[in-house]
């Protein structure tokens, strides 16, 4: 392998992990505040305000993955 193509590949994976790990969290979380939201509906706006911020802070990991594999596709020489 040349050294280009194993920085893709560790740009990509940069990218991926970060992702999948967001993923699979906000899909927990609104898993969790359906539920929640089924159980007790007078507590809806409440919960979904939690539910808001925590799939921006979710979602900031996926973010920060993509910066960090930019600025290793940017430095690469």
């Amino acid at each position: 392998m040349t050294d280009s193509a194993i920085l893709y590949f560790a740009a990509a994976i940069a990218v991926a992990i970060p992702c999948l790990g967001a993923g699979l969290g906000i899909g927990k979380a609104v898993s969790s505040a359906v539920e929640s939201v089924a159980r007790q509906p007078e507590a809806a706006s409440k919960i979904t305000s939690n539910l808001l911020l925590g799939a921006a802070l979710a979602e900031a990991t996926a973010i920060y993955g993509f910066v960090v594999a930019l600025i290793m596709l940017m430095v690469k020489g």
